[in-house]
């Protein structure tokens, strides 16, 4: 290591050999710093995963638009829509079908006495509205009283049970005073507000929440016709339908819109948030502590280079020095941690956590600039230093 970092650095690597000379000191700092990195790196995971999973139900549906209330600003918290907004969609010039869904919350109890709570939503099985080849196929079953679709990655369900569905063998349960049959299931993913997803028809949905309103969707999605412009259909539904209860976008606009408001309004993401900042902070006070303890214990042979005429930059050059030995072999074990959190998190809760090489790179330069600031932060007292008085 020695050999290596003097024909790096083109001088003997006095950073490292000070660090190295108090083994446990140097084992204390690394742990420190891959604690911040394991830190930043799980919230940044968790971040990922909520955005990720917020956008998991949109992508599956077929739509183009989406019309929603004007109050909506994720997917489970906007008012209901009147149905006479499909009608006023399906007379704009270049909208091939407007298809509403119904949406809730349904308490799924379990033989276990576990509940799991499931994002209901509730179709039209005579028109495809989702992508999914799987729920395409039992729309005519769908269309009988109390049949279902369910989830096969909703959270802590044992697999053998999606497994015989799959296979043939219906699955009951009693929901809302009601005998829900799941013939088949398909693959979709919890997020953050909900175990699953089960889908019905609307009729059923209907059934299940008698105080809906038949005339009251909660989203109509809008698929245009082949070479239609998405910008004049859109301009021309805004002139249309009515600003007071309704708004239409893009489906990616929508999912922005979501993305944002609940990474940035709910707590869970300002949560998270605030978990990389600790982590930030944690790593620079650590990494702050160590290096000016080792500035304290050689300030005498800092004053004496000092003395002879050693610049100020060459004190800065070799903390910066131990600051990055410790940014890089603190990131290593970090990552590692963090490769196998991650993995048992996404198998324990079915969240898209997943490491990518993008938020690694990026955590690698963030530990680089905070190990360097808490470096330049350490230089201040040998800066400030006046060689005559330490002799």
């Amino acid at each position: 290591m020695t050999g290596l970092l003097e024909k790096l650095l083109g001088r003997l690597p006095i950073g490292w050999l000070q660090l190295s000379h108090s083994k446990g000191r140097l084992a204390a700092a690394i742990a420190g710093v891959a604690f911040a990195n394991i830190l930043i790196l799980m919230q940044l995971g968790f971040l990922g995963a909520l955005v990720g999973s917020i956008a998991v139900p949109y992508r599956q549906f077929e739509a183009d638009l989406i019309i929603s209330s004007s109050d909506m600003n994720t997917l489970a918290d906007g008012s209901p829509l009147p149905r006479q907004r499909m009608y006023q969609a399906l007379a704009v010039q270049g909208v091939r079908s407007a298809t509403p869904v119904y949406l809730a919350k349904l308490d799924w109890k379990r033989p276990d006495g576990s509940v799991r709570t499931l994002d209901l939503f509730g179709i039209d099985p005579a028109v495809t509205t989702f992508r999914n080849p799987r729920i395409a196929a039992r729309l005519p079953e769908l269309a009988l009283s109390d049949v279902a679709l369910i989830d096969s990655r909703t959270r802590n369900v044992p697999p053998e049970m999606f497994s015989a569905i799959g296979r043939g063998e219906q699955y009951r349960f009693e929901a809302k005073g009601r005998t829900i049959s799941v013939v088949d299931t398909f693959v979709m993913g919890g997020g953050f507000s909900a175990d699953g997803y089960l889908v019905v028809s609307d009729q059923t949905f209907l059934k299940l929440f008698p105080q809906r309103a038949p005339g009251a969707p909660n989203f109509i999605f809008v698929t245009l016709e082949p070479g239609a412009s998405p910008q004049q259909v859109l301009a021309a539904l805004r002139a249309v339908l009515p600003p007071d209860d309704s708004k239409v976008r893009p489906v990616a606009e929508a999912v922005a819109a979501d993305q944002r408001f609940q990474t940035t309004q709910r707590p869970i993401g300002i949560i998270f948030g605030f978990g990389i900042v600790i982590g930030v902070l944690v790593g620079i006070i650590i990494v702050y502590q160590v290096l000016s303890t080792d500035v304290a214990d050689h300030l005498r042979e800092y004053a004496t280079f000092k003395a002879i005429g050693f610049p100020q930059r060459f004190f800065l050059g070799i903390v910066f020095e131990e600051a990055l030995i410790l940014a890089l072999l603190g990131f290593v074990p970090g990552l590692l941690i963090a490769l196998g959190l991650y993995t048992l998190v996404a198998g324990a809760t079915g969240l898209p956590l997943a490491m990518t090489v993008e938020r690694a790179v990026t955590v690698l330069g963030g530990t680089l600039v905070m190990c360097t600031l808490s470096g330049a932060i350490a230089t201040r007292k040998l800066a400030r230093a006046n060689p005559a008085d330490l002799f």
